[in-house]
């Protein structure tokens, strides 16, 4: 990270998907909700919905909507049992793919979960000028997303590149 660049707080929304979490058992929300602020990012909105395609579509479609929220971090809903639904829900919203998210998290995860990391479908893209990232529901797998991916792509002093310059511009709550 550059020294000379000052860091610009972001404004972020956390989804969990789940139809078996709820707010007193959400620790990967939690995670997230924790990491991004200690980062310094500002925590906008957060919400839990049952792995149903149209009600994550919705919420997403609600905060993309919204010029106060610059990124979406989703947990949850990215594998193949029958209900995970997640990829289905937001690659339909996206105006761009960022590929290289799913394939930087899988060879990260490759050392903690072995070849088992096939069986995860992260996945990340643009709505709106908004950054919307999607991670699987184990706690241990949103650190490793935010510790090795999203802590510096979401920093607008790391080099040589991150999104913030490429995210709207947070006209926070009134």
């Amino acid at each position: 990270m550059s020294a000379e660049a000052q860091f610009q707080p972001l404004s972020l929304a956390v989804l969990t998907v789940s139809d078996s979490r709820s707010a007193a058992n959400d620790t990967s929300g939690d995670y997230l909700c924790d990491a991004l602020t200690q980062a310094g990012h500002t925590l906008d909105q957060r919400m839990l919905v049952k792995d149903d395609i149209y009600q994550i579509r919705a919420q997403i479609s609600q905060w993309i909507a919204d010029s106060a929220i610059q990124a979406v971090l989703i947990t949850g809903g990215t594998g193949f049992s029958g209900r995970d639904s997640t990829p289905e829900a937001i690659a339909p919203l996206f105006d761009k793919v960022i590929e290289g998210f799913g394939e930087i998290f899988r060879a990260l995860s490759l050392t903690d979960i072995g070849t088992s990391t096939i069986q995860s479908r992260a996945l990340a893209g643009f709505a709106n000028h908004t950054v919307i990232f999607a991670m699987p529901g184990s706690t241990g797998a949103c650190r490793l997303a935010w510790e090795k991916i999203l802590v510096e792509q979401l920093d607008s002093r790391h080099r040589p590149c991150n999104f913030y310059g490429v995210l709207r511009a947070s006209t926070g709550r009134s």
